[in-house]
């Protein structure tokens, strides 16, 4: 490789911003795979030529890593729903559970009738297609039992929310639903069914359920997945905190 091919990837790599196609980063990993592998370095020596490198691209660390999620309030999650019912009553029941649950969108669209168990104590609502394959049973509110058994009407097969078609709901169309209700209800931030998730997860938070509790709820395997929603919830803890005594 040449002195101006080098000062060229240099500067590529300098440039590389977080969202940028992978494929670059992984080149540059296996051509200086080859160049330790040449010069036969321990892992101690490799972290030493990395900072090196750092410091010979005056590379800094970003002045603040963005590791909490944002999320709705209880206002503006009712506020969703609400809006998601004026559009039709099937939306705002699926926004519900969707919220009320913590499932994944692409664990909502595929809940059948059998995995609900409305005649327990709490209801419960089985989800079966877990990311990782982290099945599990999470609580309902008795409320939400009732308007489910009433939306199914002694319906035992399909699925739980169907297209007019009796097909289940893509991903897609359920983030549709949920971004069309945010826009009727007048909230600024974008809404996802993900900011759903991570909102009844900080809400659990900061009503005092334990962590390990919410990491069941969710489904992670790992606590320290779920530690990211504990510290938006430290973080409004905080903000409700100063607003109190200021």
């Amino acid at each position: 490789m040449t002195g101006a091919d080098c000062k060229q990837k240099r500067s590529r790599v300098r440039g590389h911003s977080d969202t940028a196609n992978s494929a670059p980063l992984t080149e540059v990993a296996r051509e200086m795979a080859k160049l330790w592998r040449r010069h036969h370095l321990t892992y101690d020596q490799t972290k030493h030529v990395v900072e090196a490198a750092r410091r010979e691209l005056k590379l800094t660390p970003p002045r603040q890593r963005q590791r909490t999620v944002d999320r709705l309030d209880r206002g503006e999650v009712e506020q969703l729903i609400d809006a998601a019912y004026r559009q039709a009553p099937r939306y705002g029941l699926l926004v519900k559970t969707l919220f009320y649950t913590g499932a994944r969108v692409s664990e909502l669209v595929n809940l059948t009738p059998g995995d609900l168990h409305l005649n327990l104590e709490p209801p419960q609502v089985r989800i079966t297609v877990a990311k990782g394959g982290s099945d599990g049973y999470v609580p309902v509110l008795p409320a939400l039992a009732q308007e489910l058994r009433t939306h199914l009407d002694g319906r035992t097969g399909g699925y739980l929310f169907e297209s007019n078609r009796h097909d289940a709901y893509t991903p897609r169309m359920i983030q549709r639903i949920v971004k069309a209700a945010a826009q009727a209800a007048g909230i600024e931030k974008q809404v996802t069914p993900h900011r759903l998730r991570a909102s009844v997860a900080t809400i659990l938070l900061d009503a005092g359920m334990p962590l390990d509790q919410v990491q069941r709820f969710l489904r992670h395997k790992r606590i320290e997945t779920t530690q990211i929603y504990a510290e938006t919830s430290v973080r409004n803890m905080g903000e409700a905190y100063v607003k109190a005594l200021k």
